[in-house]
């Protein structure tokens, strides 16, 4: 999108009616679900997952210039986005997004002989993922939780497909170390 770089007299930049690059509006449609998938499980609502993500966008929207600007653009979108997730969470007054509010959530949990033992085994799982960074959280979030593929993960986060398989297989080891080698996610997706 083109747009005037000229203030008015009060410094602010004028509002403008055109529509945005067409390169926004790609990114737009190829992100905006996998976006709103990822903060819908942190923040269990789909009316909050989508105002933190059409908040991301808006933001990105408005730095569209500079983004491209940036090594790693979809990286950098990603980046806003996870913080705008945060953001939201704080913003209604809500503790700040756990992972472990999926553990109530799990198809292993909708299967299970025992319900009581399968949240306890869940919760211990999403406590440990916590213990990760918040690349390995993402990265095995989108895999395990969401269901998403290396060339898919990696699309969202700015990331190649190898790197992706890494990060999972060095989460995976650093769970085990965590929770011992019977309880990971392997075999889980």
């Amino acid at each position: 999108m083109t747009r005037n770089r000229g203030r008015d007299a009060s410094g602010v930049p004028p509002v403008t009616t055109e529509r945005p690059d067409l390169s926004f509006t790609a990114f737009h449609q190829m992100n905006r679900a996998s976006y709103v998938r990822y903060a819908e499980t942190y923040l269990r609502h789909r009316q909050d997952a989508e105002e933190a993500i059409d908040s991301a966008f808006e933001h990105l929207l408005r730095n569209w210039d500079q983004v491209l600007l940036t090594e790693n653009p979809a990286a950098y979108a990603w980046t806003v986005t996870r913080n705008k997730v945060i953001d939201h969470a704080r913003a209604r007054t809500r503790r700040p997004p756990l992972i472990e509010d999926a553990a109530f959530d799990t198809v292993a949990l909708r299967d299970a002989v025992d319900p009581i033992g399968q949240i306890t085994e869940s919760l211990a799982l999403f406590r440990a993922l916590r213990q990760l960074t918040d690349r390995q959280q993402d990265v095995m979030v989108m895999t395990y939780l969401q269901g998403m593929n290396a060339p898919e993960v990696a699309a969202v986060l700015g990331m190649s497909s190898p790197t992706v398989r890494s990060t999972v297989r060095h989460s995976l080891r650093r769970l085990r170390e965590i929770l011992g080698p019977d309880r990971t996610m392997e075999g889980r997706r």
